[in-house]
């Protein structure tokens, strides 16, 4: 098993088997103190903790410099989870992320899309993805590439942009989609082939709007699909990464420079231009 994989997948046995004894303990009582039922969860982070530093070092051994691409959206969006703030952006290297970014479309000033709905500290607890201008916004190809796998069979789940909603997120339910692997993390997915040992993965797009299939040759800026609310997600948006495979499972993040652009800081709000073409 490879070095990148065992630490993810350990973890989520681990935490699998905390989960199962949290709930065996609702019906009988436990042959062993209550206390021991932790130790799987404390197990699972010290492990999750080993498979970082494990990567710390694969990184500094091999650095990548980063890939010029285009940006994988076009007008007014602001950035989260950005690498120019972090490294992993996303807390983890697992899946490929360390250098993942995620956008969000902002709307209002001066766009046809209405703005973007704030975060809610108790209501709604949850909205219906097509009130975020981002549902439904063009995905597009970073560069010349080779499509190499798509998945847009899942589908888009209400929003988890307020406080109970981003708690059932962080208690619950992203840890049963890690549980799940890569595939119910990112939810319907694309990861494109752009040559010389680089990868690009968009996740969470919108269920039935792919239109590009694996094998297709697509050019920088053709449209591939549209932006949904699928998988691990608290609102609408594109999670965008490089990576130097296409299995999300075995992947090391690659940095990306987006042209005209760079990288976007948390919460910094940029317009990315050009044409948006059509699959085909």
């Amino acid at each position: 098993m490879s070095a990148r994989r065992w630490p993810g997948l350990l973890t989520r046995v681990l935490l699998l088997v905390f989960f199962a004894l949290v709930v065996i303990g609702l019906f009988v009582e436990y042959p062993f103190p209550s206390w021991l039922v932790f130790l799987p969860l404390v197990l699972a982070w010290t492990t999750g903790a080993v498979g970082g530093r494990l990567a710390d070092r694969d990184l500094k051994a091999a650095p990548r410099d980063p890939v010029e691409v285009l940006p994988p959206v076009a007008g007014r969006w602001s950035a989260l989870n950005s690498p120019s703030d972090r490294v992993p952006s996303h807390g983890l290297h697992t899946f490929g992320q360390t250098w993942a970014i995620d956008v969000v479309a902002e709307g209002g000033k001066g766009t046809a899309a209405a703005e973007r709905p704030r975060f809610a500290w108790l209501w709604p607890v949850a909205r219906r993805p097509q009130v975020f201008p981002a549902f439904g916004a063009p995905v597009v190809a970073v560069a010349d590439a080779t499509v190499v796998t798509t998945d847009d069979s899942q589908r888009d789940h209400l929003t988890r942009n307020s406080l109970p909603g981003l708690a059932y997120l962080l208690l619950a339910e992203g840890e049963l989609r890690g549980l799940a692997g890569a595939h119910r993390v990112f939810g319907n997915r694309i990861v494109l082939d752009l040559g010389g040992g680089t990868y690009a993965a968009y996740a969470h797009l919108q269920n039935g709007s792919i239109e590009v299939r694996a094998g297709d040759t697509v050019r920088a800026g053709q449209r591939l699909a549209r932006c949904g609310n699928s998988g691990n997600s608290t609102e609408p948006h594109v999670h965008f990464q490089l990576m130097d495979r296409p299995e999300l499972d075995k992947a090391r993040g690659i940095p990306f420079n987006w042209r005209g652009i760079g990288v976007p800081a948390n919460g910094e709000v940029f317009t990315a231009e050009g044409a948006v073409g059509r699959a085909g």
